[in-house]
């Protein structure tokens, strides 16, 4: 069957995450499941609240008439109620729930926010580093992706953002807490970002949006908070999930909310909506919308993941490893001792330790690791992280360089 050269070059070009994963699967399956350090899929591996369980046996168990049927395009009208009190709470802004999208997860919002967005031949600017599947969701309705650089320690630089507004730009996502870095954008940082977009749009005379993808928000440690872009310009898209928060990534279940004061709020929402359907999501699944009702203010134990974080961050920084402490999510971005990432993370699989190199991420030089797997893999995998960093330091020295073998 043909395939579409559009296609042909996604699947050359595909997710480096995911063909890490994959190459877990084949290493677990030759030399099992416990040699192998798989830090390359963003999977949550903690349990789900306790409540859910019980959430969704009631919901079963209750079963009225019409608990399966068709519903509106945004979603469960109870539902959205419920997550705008959550969300204005926790934000302190206005939400409406008939601003609400409900959303086949994150990714699904992100899509259907920017098929709502963009023309064909318009821009949508990206910070790096970033979440590589965003250039695929930009290049799905016709658009363009234009990458912004953020700063050594990945803190978003207005000045390097306003230089990439030019006219055709239409939308611009950000990411906060970030995937892969773990840095939460504080309300001045964000505040800085409005100011460039305001600016920029009064000069277009038309609103540049701001997609905010924030799945990882209540993913925070160490006193950090993670403000919404919501409260700081008013032409903003927020996109999340319950994939993070309830450890659920498998139900694919996520939401986008309008700012009040978006202009033309109503027609995004309506137009976001019928997005939805037209993109083939149609709902998000409605038993996992009514248990989310039920579940909007629990969360994992985020103190494991941060645990988790301090002892791996700190034990690669005494094994010689320079590492920017995150404040969020379950990541950790190291600097690459070779100045070629890839090569790095090939000496890393020979210790059967799976990483993401930073090039996935568009930031050269780095590399991943998603520390979705116990304390005592975390602590095994140790030896394998000091063989690989000698091996790197040797090569240097012997100015046999990044890429020998």
């Amino acid at each position: 069957m043909p395939v579409s050269e559009k296609m042909k070059t996604a699947v050359k070009n595909g997710s480096m995450v995911r063909k890490m994963f994959e190459e877990g699967l084949r290493l677990k399956a030759l030399h099992g499941e416990e040699k192998v350090f798989d830090y390359s899929l963003g999977n949550p591996d903690l349990p789900p609240p306790a409540a859910l369980k019980k959430t969704l046996t009631a919901l079963i168990d209750e079963d009225p008439p019409g608990a399966h049927a068709y519903m509106p395009n945004a979603g469960l009208t109870g539902v959205r109620a419920k997550l705008a009190e959550s969300l204005q709470k926790a934000i302190g802004v206005e939400v409406r729930p008939e601003l609400i999208v409900m959303t086949v997860g994150a990714a699904g919002a992100l899509n259907v926010a920017l098929k709502t967005i963009l023309d064909p031949g318009d821009k949508a600017v990206v910070l790096a580093p970033f979440f590589m599947e965003y250039k695929f969701y930009v290049e799905n309705h016709g658009g363009q992706t234009i990458v912004a650089e953020t700063d050594a320690s990945f803190r978003p630089d207005p000045v390097a953002l306003a230089e990439t507004l030019t006219p055709d730009v239409r939308a611009v996502i950000i990411n906060s807490p970030n995937n892969p870095t773990g840095a939460v954008y504080t309300d001045q940082e964000l505040q800085g970002l409005a100011e460039a977009l305001s600016e920029k749009s009064r000069i277009h005379g038309r609103p540049i949006a701001l997609i905010s993808d924030e799945p990882y928000r209540r993913l925070v440690y160490g006193g950090t908070s993670a403000p919404s872009a919501l409260a700081a310009y008013p032409a903003t898209v927020a996109v999340s999930s319950f994939s993070k928060d309830l450890s659920i990534p498998g139900e694919r279940l996520g939401y986008l909310c309008v700012n009040p004061n978006f202009p033309q709020a109503e027609e995004f929402a309506a137009a976001a909506a019928l997005a939805n359907r037209i993109l083939g999501f149609v709902n998000a699944p409605a038993l996992m919308q009514r248990a989310a009702a039920e579940l909007v203010d629990e969360s994992v134990d985020v103190g494991e993941y941060a645990r988790r974080v301090e002892s791996l961050g700190s034990a690669l920084t005494k094994l010689g490893y320079e590492v920017v402490k995150p404040q969020g999510t379950f990541y950790l971005f190291p600097k690459s001792p070779l100045a070629d990432d890839v090569a790095f993370v090939e000496l890393l699989k020979k210790e059967l330790i799976l990483a993401v190199p930073g090039t996935g991420f568009a930031r050269r030089g780095y590399f991943r690791l998603s520390l979705c797997l116990s304390e005592d893999k975390i602590a095994r995998s140790l030896g394998g992280f000091e063989k690989a960093m000698a091996e790197a330091l040797r090569r240097g020295q012997s100015g046999r360089g990044d890429k020998s073998s």
